[in-house]
């Protein structure tokens, strides 16, 4: 003869927890009241809500944008968005845009890469080991706080008017949060799967190659996603002073000539570059890291 006990206990269901029945339905144990998808914590949006909020968002910008043009200042030094769009397309017609973005875009290149260099790989092992933080946590902690765009006269003086000094600025710029930040992505590991390696028998290069740089992909995509808007004021700095094309001079020959639409036609240019950079940096964290996908 069965036991009543456990004939009631498999033929009754199990109680949903209350995180389910949030997910669910948006209500939680003791409260009636229904929360609206957009207002839920971390709750999930409609697809279509998300890029309706997403062309709001746009359209609320460039609202404010030619109201202040229009009512709050001279429209000679606050072009509308329509005339923003008509100096890029003079300026797009002059040939020198592509030339400017190839140049800035080069530089950029060249110092942003060798600055994640570094803080990939110094950020990691710091962030790794104790020894290698106390050896170099105050000289990193110094170094920081030093203003780069302070250093650019010296970087003119030491390395002429070339290509390098620009390089160097951007560098100087972003090298040193790279290495704090991507030292903190390495310090999220769990000590639970390096301990667990190594009782595996792996080694601690191994378990550096194998463990702690693959959890660490989508941390280190997201820094760069985010010291990358760094870069560019460097460039902008360094282009300013010693440079004969680049988006940065440009801006130099434009305020000079009060050509303010094709002033902010190249502010317009910085933006595309940056979303554009966003949205593929993004692309590439989900790409290469699908189970961090937020």
């Amino acid at each position: 003869m069965s036991n009543p006990s456990t004939t009631t206990a498999a033929t009754t269901p199990p109680t949903a927890s209350p995180v389910a029945i949030h997910a669910r339905t948006g209500r939680t144990r003791g409260r009636g009241r229904k929360q609206h998808a957009l207002f839920r914590l971390r709750g999930e949006i409609p697809l279509s809500a998300r890029i309706g909020l997403a062309v709001f968002g746009v359209v609320l910008l460039v609202g404010i944008w030619w109201l202040a043009a229009d009512v709050l200042f001279n429209e000679v030094f606050l072009p509308s968005p329509i005339d923003t769009v008509h100096g890029l397309g003079a300026y797009s017609s002059s040939g020198d845009l592509w030339g400017d973005v190839q140049a800035s875009g080069l530089r950029i290149l060249k110092g942003y890469t060798i600055s994640l260099a570094i803080g990939i790989g110094l950020g990691m092992f710091i962030g790794s080991f104790q020894s290698v933080e106390a050896l170099w946590e105050s000289p990193i902690g110094f170094l920081r706080y030093v203003p780069a765009t302070a250093l650019t006269p010296l970087f003119l003086f030491w390395l002429g008017i070339d290509e390098a000094p620009k390089v160097a600025l951007v560098i100087a710029g972003t090298v040193f949060f790279n290495i704090v930040m991507m030292a903190d992505v390495a310090r999220l590991v769990p000590r639970e799967m390096i301990m667990a390696s190594y009782t595996l028998g792996a080694s601690r290069t191994r378990v550096m190659a194998r463990v702690v740089m693959p959890h660490c992909f989508p941390g280190i995509i997201d820094v760069a996603r985010v010291n990358l808007a760094a870069a560019w004021p460097m460039l902008v700095v360094a282009e300013l002073l010693a440079a004969t094309d680049g988006l940065g001079y440009r801006l130099t020959v434009l305020r000079r000539g009060n050509a303010w639409d094709q002033f902010f036609a190249v502010l317009m240019v910085f933006a595309i570059i940056g979303i554009v950079s966003d949205l593929l940096l993004r692309w590439l964290r989900n790409r290469v890291s699908p189970w961090a996908r937020p």
